[in-house]
């Protein structure tokens, strides 16, 4: 998985058209009565006038909602190769497969699929791809609340029971991860006031610093952490931006990072606080994707590494997540 495709959300739309197979199989739904249910967006509306049967995935993370909603997408985009091998995403699929189409928004591979529904909420999405999408199907995006690609993971957790006609499901998600976050906030208040600085894609000595607010450090948001002002790209040149409380550098190993004595020298990393994963790890994906059931996959693994970091004790060392 390279850099370039990982952050390809941030750099824009690229709308091609190529060749798509349609699978006959129906989205797994069950109906709920609740249709028909109107989502309003930063467009308008899109009204679902009936229990989808075909739903279509095209924001780069909104099938791990669905999945975690009881329905499996008949296709959905492109983005980490690992994906249905996730331990979250096997256990949600069972035998069934997750098609995919390509990286890029393709209409001809979409409308291949005959969905009654597209699911395109974490993607930015401009005005002329979501009239193109909708020739298609009725498509539900973001709110004007939010940055693109800013929908926080329960935002985005109902928008999509609504659309699925599940939104007691939804509820209930929220519900389960939320309370296991405040858990674990109450049971670590050492985590609030501290900085915690998410590294993502370090590549040739470039560092990639997320801001607050973007769904890919979404979880040390909500267990308490505070984020660094700065959310660029910088060099090493510039790698005291990283020297905070607690690094998390998402997307390569330890062995990797301290092969640059720049970065061995940081207090961080030379002090033990510094967590590491990479892409190819299941813990990275659940990041990524960062559905309701990929939140509590992580959470799972994160929140007593997060404590070693944080506590300021040599004597609890940090675990190396990649393999996590």
């Amino acid at each position: 998985m390279t850099r370039f495709r990982l952050l390809a959300a941030s750099v824009g739309l690229v709308l091609v058209a190529a060749c798509g197979t349609t699978d006959d199989a129906p989205t797994t739904t069950e109906s709920s009565g609740a249709f028909p249910v109107t989502i309003d967006h930063k467009y308008g509306s899109t009204t679902v006038d009936a229990q989808p049967q075909r739903v279509v995935t095209v924001g780069w993370n909104d099938q791990d909602f669905a999945l975690s909603l009881g329905v499996v997408p008949v296709a959905t985009r492109q983005w980490f190769d690992e994906y249905p091998d996730y331990p979250w995403v096997r256990e949600a699929r069972g035998d069934a497969p997750i098609p995919t189409f390509s990286a890029d928004i393709d209409f001809e591979a979409i409308s291949a699929q005959n969905p009654d529904l597209i699911l395109a909420v974490y993607e930015s999405i401009d005005q002329a791809t979501y009239d193109g999408l909708s020739k298609i199907a009725p498509t539900v995006i973001q709110t004007a609340d939010y940055e693109n690609e800013q929908t926080p993971w329960d935002v985005q957790t109902l928008t999509t029971g609504k659309a699925l006609g599940k939104t007691e499901e939804a509820e209930a998600l929220v519900t389960q991860v939320q309370g296991k976050i405040d858990e674990a906030k109450a049971a670590h208040p050492e985590f609030a006031g501290k900085v915690l600085v998410e590294d993502f894609g370090p590549e040739n000595g470039q560092h990639y610093l997320l801001p607050a607010g973007d769904p890919r450090r979404a979880l040390f948001d909500a267990l308490g952490f505070g984020a660094q002002e700065e959310s660029e790209e910088v060099s090493e040149e510039r790698a005291d931006l990283l020297d905070r409380d607690v690094l998390f550098v998402n997307g390569a190993t330890k062995e990797q990072m301290v092969q640059s004595p720049v970065f061995s020298a940081l207090n961080v990393v030379s002090q033990d606080r510094t967590l590491y994963t990479s892409f190819d790890g299941n813990l990275g994906g659940a990041l990524a994707y960062s559905g309701p059931d990929a939140l509590l996959y992580a959470l799972d693994i994160l929140v007593p590494q997060l404590a070693n970091a944080a506590d300021d004790n040599p004597a609890t060392p940090v675990t190396d997540l990649s393999a996590a």
